[in-house]
Parts: C-alpha cells; sequence; structure tokens
C-alpha cells in the first residue's frame, strides 16, 4: 500500500510539473488609443496571430485606452518588467536620450509611403532599433498613422499664409521649429485639448494624420485643410528586452512571424483610414480640402529645410543625409 502511494504521489507531482511547463507565457501588449484605431487593430491582429501560431504556449492581453498604465508611465513599467510590450510613437524615445528618433519629426524628410517604409523595413530603421538596446528596450517594428495635413481657418497654400497663425503641436523641438520656420506660434498641447482650442479661437490650427483629424471632429471647427503630407506619426512596437531574449527560441520565431503580419495589416487599416477620413470631411462640406501644386510644395519644402539643418546637432547630420540617399531626396535642388 506505501508503495503504491509513494508512486501515485510521483506521478502527481509529474503531471503537476508538465502541467506547469506548459502554462501560457502571458505578454501585456499595453496602449493609450482606442481598439478601433489602426494601432488598436493592429494589437488585436497581433493577438490572434500569436496564439494561434504559438499553439497555446502564449497568450497576449491587450489592454487599450490606457487601462493599464497611463501614456506617461508606460516606458518606465515596461523597462522594470510590469508589461511585456508596448506601441508608443516614436517620439517618446527622445526623452529617453535616444534623439535620433526625431527623425520622424523632420518635415517632408519622406514624400511617400514607400519612402518611409524604405527607411523603417530596412538597415536604417533596424539600426534605430538597436540603440534602444542599452535602455532594456527591443524594437520589433514600426507601425503608421499616416501623414499629416494642416487645418486652419483660412486657406494655407503658401509658408506667408501662416504668418501670425498660433498653431498646436505635440511636444517636440522639432516640431516647434517646424511651426516657427513658417512663420507661425507653436503651442504645444495635449491632444484630449485641440478640439475646444480651435472651437474657441486658442489656437487657429493644427496638423494631424486626417483619422486623427475626422474622428475628433475637428474638422467641424476648421474651414480649411490642406493635403500637405509635410511629416508622419510613426510608432513603434517595442517589448521588455530581457524578457524577449528569455523567450524559447521557438516562441520568439513565431512571435516575429506574428508581428510581421500584424504590422503589414496595421500599416494597410492606417491609409485605408486616413483615405476615408478625407472623403468623409469632404462630404461633409464643412471644410474646403486644398491640394498643392508641384510649385507651391516645393516652397513649402524650401522654408522648411531650415529646420533638418538646425536639426543636425541633436539627430546627427549623418543619420540625415543617410535618409537623403535612401529616399533620393536632394535639398540642392529646392
Amino acid at each position: 500500500m506505501k508503495h503504491v502511494l509513494i508512486a501515485a504521489a510521483v506521478a502527481a507531482l509529474a503531471l503537476s510539473t508538465g502541467a506547469f511547463a506548459q502554462q501560457a507565457i502571458v505578454i501585456k501588449f499595453s496602449h493609450v488609443v482606442a481598439e478601433n484605431t489602426p494601432k488598436g487593430k493592429g494589437a488585436l491582429k497581433f493577438k490572434e496571430l500569436a496564439e494561434s501560431r504559438a499553439k497555446g504556449r502564449v497568450k497576449v492581453e491587450v489592454y487599450p485606452n490606457s487601462q493599464l498604465f497611463k501614456d506617461g508611465e508606460e516606458m518606465q513599467m515596461l523597462q522594470l518588467g510590469n508589461v511585456q510590450m508596448l506601441a508608443p510613437s516614436v517620439s517618446k524615445f527622445g526623452p529617453l536620450g535616444v534623439r535620433e528618433f526625431e527623425i520622424f519629426d523632420l518635415p517632408y524628410i519622406f514624400d511617400s509611403y514607400d519612402d518611409l517604409h524604405a527607411v523603417t523595413g530596412g538597415r536604417i530603421g533596424k539600426d534605430l532599433f538597436r540603440k534602444l538596446e542599452s535602455k532594456g528596450i527591443t524594437g520589433l517594428a514600426y507601425w503608421d498613422n499616416g501623414f499629416k495635413v494642416m487645418s486652419a481657418n483660412k486657406a494655407l497654400r503658401t509658408p506667408a499664409d501662416f504668418r501670425g497663425l498660433k498653431m498646436r503641436i505635440q511636444s517636440s523641438k522639432v516640431l516647434d521649429g517646424q511651426m516657427r520656420a513658417l512663420g507661425a506660434t507653436p503651442q504645444v498641447m495635449a491632444f484630449s485639448e485641440v478640439y475646444q482650442a480651435l472651437q474657441t479661437g486658442v489656437v487657429d490650427g493644427t496638423e494631424n494624420p486626417p483619422s486623427n483629424l475626422y474622428t475628433q471632429k475637428m474638422n467641424e471647427v476648421q474651414k480649411f485643410v490642406t493635403l500637405s503630407d509635410h511629416g508622419v506619426i510613426e510608432y513603434a512596437v517595442i517589448v521588455n528586452r530581457k524578457f524577449w531574449d528569455g523567450l524559447p527560441a521557438d516562441v520568439r520565431a513565431a512571435l516575429q512571424g506574428a508581428m510581421q503580419d500584424a504590422t503589414a495589416y496595421a500599416n494597410q487599416i492606417a491609409r485605408q483610414e486616413n483615405e476615408e477620413a478625407l472623403a468623409k470631411v469632404k462630404a461633409s462640406g464643412k471644410t474646403q480640402l486644398i491640394a498643392l501644386s508641384a510649385d507651391e510644395k516645393k516652397a513649402w519644402k524650401k522654408a522648411l529645410l531650415k529646420v533638418h539643418r538646425d536639426s543636425e546637432a541633436t539627430i546627427g547630420k549623418a543619420l540625415i543625409e543617410e535618409i537623403y540617399k535612401e529616399t533620393g531626396f536632394d535639398p540642392s535642388k529646392l
């Protein structure tokens, strides 16, 4: 009887050890926007693909709308290991001391999605991610939010049209320099406050990808939108480096494949939703869309080239010139 009990105990221990070994690896994926945004949809697509391809060995818990951590604290929480995955704007890396990511704020550094993806999907994008490793962060993918348009209650066709306007920006020295180069006064303001500020005249205009402009109803208090496509808002999907390096190799490979496909999906959604937002803004009849001619856009680029030169000391002249070479941009032709 004693031998039977010992055998049963050993069998139970073996079963429990096996069950523990098969326990799913939990990945907490936190972000600050709604689930119905391109980033929110991309996160859910990654969850779906990751759990399927890892065959039950991974469980991805997505926390949208700052449910887990607020915008200002999530980066530190990732570094501490309290959350495994984030998708912040790349502008968040400047305060970490990685100023090279401010390259994405430079006006007209990218002329198209092809230019942008040549950088984010190539060697330069990988090199930028490597600069995060010393901060305990591994970069997995770049996700688009889209190219920005300018809006105001006056038509913005030339740089001179900005003179005297108060233009809302995100907190960024590069974006501050951009608005000053156009003759406007930049006003740093939280995104949630922009609609009311436009409505009451606290600021005269702003810049946004069309999907942000439309979903926040800014077009209802802005008479003109210029299709300038002068800059981008870009996200980076990042993971705690220690956690990532500690994953079994086959699980990590499955997650990399899931992230690659989720990235293609998220970028497609972003582009599609920006196009749909512009169509809806036009259909509303409340806002006039202004398309710049080739000569008008050249004048914008020429006025804003100063921002590139002023940023060489912080971003790095070599990096800026490397991107010129990658995208075919020649400032001497402006």
